[in-house]
């Protein structure tokens, strides 16, 4: 009895100690923002912003095979603590250098695994370490966001659960949906980034990051209607052509996991950036700063810029001597056109080969003799592809255009973002960096950081852009143009394609295919190549219609797509904003409205103090309420005690060049 009396002590202090609960804070470098974790049978965590619940606690964890849950009954080990500060330079962005200042806190469990969090001034991050020796394969990961109050979301629906189609196929395109949390559709999912209104003019986006051979998260609507959960795609075993034209490829068989990964690894980020006004989420850092620097080395190649594209417009030129279409006369005069206009790049969109086969051209176009006419004339040609055709032989392909002198890939219909799709676009990435190749992908969802890890990639669709007025009256674009930046842009570049040169006021819209039209004026559509981040941007319509408009041409023409230095002046979520971008020493200004008519004040003093700059300004004409082409021109004298008022008309918005 005497002997077993030690160990029966033991066993009962084992059994306290574990059941011990135990607690750690995080607060970020400013002292506002502070992550509260417990840990007792599970692990939880939430967030407050000075006195205010950002996230209720709301607990976490990964499950393996054979039930194995990372965060259940966790045993924690010991804990590391660091603080942060560094500067790191960001190419191919919104600004040339990013400050990166956070404190960090990584709890290590047994069982091979840990968790690392970050407190920014803007925001949190926490992410699952793993350091298995052997491979895993992840069943399921629970990622809560419970809230204390019912408060209004913007929120991106995807697809009904009850769909028969499947659900996590998506062009992710959706408009935000302004509802409460607990108002949330049942039985649908919902993508990132979506967000949070808060109390006291506090908002909270919720973003993922640094996904890498990992499905993206998707969430759905909570048992007590309070909060979310996640959703994952399971990984895909069976596929079939389908969708548009043949050439997606749908899921017919999904696994009962994840994914099947290294053991020793890193997962996706989990953030929220929380502003305590609107205009700081138009000007934010967070997945740039969680993501892997770059891989590649030499980035001399990487040539940002614009692009006449000819989807949009219908190939639509006219007053010329040859017929217009697909093919080698029309191309040839895209090239005239872009390069009189110093316009970087063409894009030869579908048709110039065969939808499943890029490998075989359309007779119609010769793709070498365009290639040399642009090289004579400084413009590179871009070539359209289905991911489908192109992942048959990637490298083959990217092999034998980049010997031929094309310049980049515009990838579409990827539709999905299970594992193997995010695998397949780092595959892509890769093998387009070792033939020097440009990549846009459109038809895919939104970007996680990987333009920063392959900075070859310049732009991602993820968003409803100006393609979709061809066919869509009933969609509230000002509106969306003015909630994207605050939303959708925190994730990366957006390939909305802008540019319309038919301009037209809300009674007036109609959709058309070959004379298509924007939503708002002409200001609107100038505005937005400073305040849309795309550094391949798209010129939407055609040669034509920028040759009658030459003013507004050459006012485009001037923006670049990459900045040194970005301030977002103002703005509210839904309703307008004004951002201003540097680029070595001039200025470049845009502000929108939606359909609502207002009065901005531009407050000059993010220039030089001391000095007089001349600035170029488009502004809503006096007629733009009636004829939304209509504009005016005027150029004149500010500095950074200028604070001027301007009215912005329906659907409207303001440009300036400032040098």
């Amino acid at each position: 009895m005497k002997k077993l009396f030690p160990a029966l002590l033991i066993l009962l202090f084992n059994i306290c100690f574990s059941q011990q609960v135990q607690d750690f804070t995080l607060a970020s470098p400013n002292g506002k923002i502070k992550i509260s974790i417990v840990i007792n049978d599970k692990i939880t965590w939430s967030v407050s912003h000075e006195k205010d619940v950002i996230l209720a606690p709301s607990s976490i964890s990964l499950t393996l095979e054979q039930n194995e849950v990372l965060g259940k009954n966790p045993s924690l080990l010991n804990s590391k603590r660091e603080k942060v500060s560094q500067t790191f330079e960001s190419p191919f962005y919104k600004k040339s250098t990013i400050k990166n200042q956070y404190n960090l806190l990584v709890l290590n469990f047994k069982n091979d695994f840990s968790i690392e969090y970050r407190a920014f001034d803007d925001g949190v991050a926490y992410r699952f370490i793993t350091k298995k020796k052997k491979d895993i394969t992840v069943k399921a990961e629970e990622v809560s966001l419970n809230f204390d109050q019912d408060y209004n979301t913007l929120m991106p629906y995807v697809r009904d659960l009850r769909n028969p189609k499947d659900p996590y196929i998506s062009s992710f395109e959706a408009h935000y949906e302004n509802k409460k949390i607990s108002e949330f559709a049942k039985d649908t999912l919902a993508y990132l980034p979506f967000l949070i209104d808060l109390k006291k003019h506090k908002k909270a986006v919720f973003l993922e990051a640094n996904l890498e051979d990992y499905p993206g998260l998707f969430v759905t609507n909570n048992e007590s209607k309070s909060g979310f959960e996640a959703r994952f795609s399971k990984y895909p075993l069976q596929e079939t052509n389908g969708g548009f034209n043949n050439i997606n490829r749908l899921i017919t068989e999904r696994a009962d996991y994840l994914v099947k990964t290294k053991g020793t690894r890193t997962f996706p980020w989990r953030a929220i950036v929380v502003s305590e006004n609107d205009a700081e989420l138009a000007n934010n850092d967070m997945v740039q700063k969680l993501s892997e620097p770059s891989k590649i080395k030499d980035l001399s190649w990487i040539k940002p810029g614009k692009v006449a594209w000819d989807w949009w417009n219908d190939w639509n030129i006219y007053n010329i001597d040859f017929k217009a279409g697909i093919n080698t006369q029309t191309y040839k005069y895209y090239i005239d056109f872009a390069s009189k206009n110093k316009v970087e790049y063409v894009v030869l969109d579908e048709g110039w080969s065969l939808e499943d086969d890029i490998m075989k051209h359309n007779p119609n176009v010769d793709l070498e003799a365009l290639i040399a006419y642009g090289k004579e004339r400084n413009v590179g040609i871009i070539l359209w592809s289905s991911w489908m055709a192109l992942t048959k032989n990637t490298a083959g392909i990217f092999k034998n255009y980049a010997d031929l002198g094309i310049k980049g890939f515009k990838v579409d219909f990827l539709d999905r973002d299970d594992a193997k799709m995010v695998n397949s676009v780092y595959d892509i990435a890769q093998k387009a960096a070792d033939y020097k190749l440009l990549l846009d992908f459109h038809g895919m969802y939104k970007p996680t950081g990987i333009q920063r890890t392959f900075p070859n990639i310049l732009n991602f669709e993820g968003v409803k852009g100006l393609e979709n007025n061809k066919w869509t009256p009933n969609d509230d674009v000002p509106l969306y143009d003015c909630t994207i930046p605050f939303i959708r842009m925190m994730a990366g570049p957006m390939d909305y394609t802008p540019g319309a040169m038919r301009n037209a006021t809300k009674s007036e819209f109609r959709p058309s295919h070959s004379t298509p039209m924007s939503q708002g004026t002409r200001s609107h559509q100038l505005a937005l190549y400073t305040i849309f981040e795309a550094p391949l941007q798209m010129m939407a319509d055609s040669p034509t219609a920028y040759i009658k408009e030459q003013e507004s041409t050459d006012f485009i023409a001037k923006i670049p797509t990459v900045f040194d230095e970005t301030v977002a002046l103002d703005g509210e979520v839904g309703k307008f904003v004004s951002i201003a971008r540097k680029k070595a020493n001039i200025w470049y200004l845009g502000a929108i409205t939606n359909w609502d008519s207002r009065e901005i004040t531009i407050d000059f003093s993010f220039l030089e103090k001391g000095k007089k700059f001349e600035a170029e300004i488009f502004s809503d004409g006096l007629n733009a309420d009636k004829a939304a082409n209509d504009y005016k021109r005027e150029v004149i004298t500010v500095d950074s005690t200028t604070k001027s008022k301007y009215r912005l008309a329906s659907g409207g918005g303001i440009a300036m060049i400032i040098k």
